[in-house]
């Protein structure tokens, strides 16, 4: 194994370790606040505003959002090309007050965190496969990881969702320029992360995220599934996708025994809610992880 891929081992682990610490934080901008769960999202119970809104797990289209979202992405795509052609044009003459105008103008906007609003073009296609080793993406890799700290990721009651957002615009731009690199199932991972610890109601765009870093690469590092069956089970509310998932957490991520064992319990616990009792026979793994 290549020292690259050590690496990501290596890395995979301590995001294991690291899992409650994250699931501690609240944003500091006052828009995660009122639906953060107190404590670990493992140990969290189903709140009623989730429960009050039809279709959690769901999120359908029609021609006509279509639509509306191909118009929206063009005219949003010719605003920035025409800003930052009047902030070359006032570079090139001279104007120096409104070209620090038009730079502070897209400053702003590549802050805001915008959206492509039908789901399958969130994320980059699942067919995509982490082949090579790449510099440049792994700049890019080192990058977000760079503002992710730099945002507070890890530090208990304090992050700055801004900084999240040019992490995940980062993390995105390595999928998007280098689909081949061994650091696109990483970038997925932490796309996830993002967008379900620190981005309101965007459970929909994190299980996705978590789905690719595991279909891009089965032998991932990183306890993704672990995090979408969380996701699933205790903020989607779509339990049999959440058995699904701990389900494989045994198979496939058994490396991390807490995960492991919270798993088994979760496979036990909705077992018996759905009546199956096989479901309720699974090996337990006490070991410490």
């Amino acid at each position: 194994m290549h020292t690259k891929a050590v690496q990501k081992r290596v890395s995979g682990g301590l995001v294991g370790c690291t899992l409650l610490v994250l699931c501690t934080a609240c944003n500091v901008d006052g828009m995660w606040e009122k639906r953060a769960p107190k404590g670990s999202p493992v140990a969290a119970a189903p709140s009623g505003e989730r429960d009050s809104k039809p279709g959690a797990s769901s999120l359908p289209t029609n021609p006509q959002e279509v639509d509306l979202v191909e118009a929206l992405l063009t005219e949003r795509a010719e605003y920035v090309r025409t800003l930052t052609e009047l902030r070359d044009y006032y570079r090139e003459h001279g104007y120096a007050i409104k070209q620090s105008w038009a730079d502070f103008e897209l400053d702003g906007f590549r802050k805001v965190k915008t959206f492509r609003y039908v789901l399958d073009s969130e994320v980059a296609s699942e067919r995509l496969r982490p082949t090579n080793q790449i510099p440049e993406a792994d700049a890019l890799y080192q990058r977000g990881q760079d503002l992710l700290k730099k945002g507070g990721r890890g530090i208990p009651g304090l992050y700055h969702q801004t900084t999240m957002i040019e992490a995940a615009d980062v993390f995105r731009e390595l999928v998007e320029k280098y689909p081949t690199s061994d650091r696109i199932d990483d970038a997925a991972f932490f796309l996830g992360e993002i967008h379900k610890e620190y981005l309101p109601d965007q459970e929909q765009i994190a299980v996705k995220w978590y789905e690719r870093s595991w279909t891009w690469d089965p032998a991932t590092p990183h306890p993704a599934r672990f995090q979408a069956a969380v996701v699933y089970d205790f903020r989607l509310h779509d339990r049999d996708r959440a058995l699904e998932l701990y389900q494989s957490v045994l198979k496939e991520e058994s490396a991390s025994g807490s995960n492991v064992r919270f798993a088994n319990r979760r496979i036990r616990q909705l077992g018996k809610d759905r009546g199956d009792v096989t479901a309720q026979v699974v090996e337990t793994d006490d070991r410490e992880p």
